[in-house]
């Protein structure tokens, strides 16, 4: 019965949590062995967590829904990631269609009860920390073992994807796909090298607030800038005042402060929708009289970039095709 092997489940995590141990990393090796198989302690934001070594049914939240979608993880349910779907492979989104939503958008949209009936033996919660707060992660845990693995920036994905895939068991095929994409990165590096490495560049990203008559302003490390990092690209400047998580590499100016924030800018690139859309955030900017007299606009050095929302190695594939695809007039002469 479900009921029986929840409270076993409670029962072995709550064992666990009283023993010392000395794992400091995940993936420690085995821990024991509980009623499902064998178990291993694993780090995670919320600690140092045993969890089974293979996860048969496995939950997945935020950010940890594409990694493990990607890893093809024994998943039972996930959270909503509508951002991630145009960045899908039809395997990936034809799995998420299928899988049963047991949180919608944000952390504190989790159904507790929908978990629960998916009777998962582990529970992958991928938000960032400071949003682990929205989550009632005792209750998760009187389900199954739960580790949160979120960013504290948005470039971390690279890291966290492939510990969100290992807590998973599913981390086998996902250095392949590092390596591809690095390789690729590496080319556009060598492509650009002349030309890329020597701009000083603003980024306009997509969750400016017009109704406040503001802009999003991302610079190194933030969701529309991390992919075209890695070819050479450098956002200057940084962070006023840092807010934690990804306000440390992103800030809201007022759009009078346009002219001062992209003024030393000899390019400017900015977040599209995967079809090449302008999202209403964007499209407030770019329509603004100020816009139009930066000195990279009037030089016609504006970049749109599509595929900004990747937060997996497969998936910034297409980013990186993107983001060279817009770069391609750098090089011409």
């Amino acid at each position: 019965m479900r009921t029986t092997r929840t409270r076993r489940l409670a029962g072995a995590l709550a064992l666990a949590l009283t023993v010392v141990t000395a794992a400091t990393a995940c993936g420690s090796g085995d821990a024991g062995q509980a009623d499902g198989g064998p178990t291993r302690v694993f780090a995670a934001d919320n600690g140092q967590i045993t969890i089974p070594v293979s996860p048969k049914r496995v939950i997945a939240t935020g950010y940890a829904v594409p990694a493990l979608l990607e890893a093809n993880a024994p998943l039972v349910g996930v959270s909503s990631w509508k951002r991630g779907i145009p960045l899908f492979n039809e395997q990936e989104r034809k799995k998420y269609d299928e899988l049963a939503k047991v949180a919608g958008e944000s952390a504190a949209e989790t159904n507790y009860e929908a978990i629960a009936q998916a009777d998962p033996d582990l529970i992958v919660i991928g938000v960032p920390k400071p949003v682990l707060a929205d989550i009632d992660i005792k209750r998760l845990e009187a389900i199954a073992p739960v580790v949160a693995i979120g960013p504290s920036v948005p470039s971390m994905w690279r890291e966290l994807s492939r510990k969100q895939a290992d807590a998973a068991g599913a981390a086998a095929g996902f250095d392949a796909v590092k390596t591809a994409y690095e390789t690729k990165a590496k080319g556009l590096a060598d492509k650009y090298k002349a030309v890329l490495p020597q701009l000083k560049l603003g980024h306009v990203g997509a969750y400016g607030e017009v109704a406040k008559g503001n802009f999003q302003r991302e610079f190194n490390g933030s969701w529309g800038t991390n992919a075209a990092q890695d070819i050479g690209a450098n956002y200057y400047g940084q962070v006023k005042v840092k807010g934690g998580g990804s306000k440390d590499v992103s800030e809201y100016p007022s759009i009078e402060e346009l002219p001062t924030a992209f003024a030393e800018a000899d390019a400017i690139s900015y977040s599209v929708g995967p079809d090449g859309s302008v999202p209403a955030p964007v499209k407030y900017v770019l329509d603004s009289p100020l816009w139009k007299e930066l000195p990279a606009v009037k030089a016609g050095k504006v970049y749109p970039f599509r595929y900004t929302e990747a937060a997996t190695y497969r998936a910034a594939t297409s980013t990186l095709d993107a983001v060279d695809q817009a770069f391609a007039p750098l090089l011409e002469k």
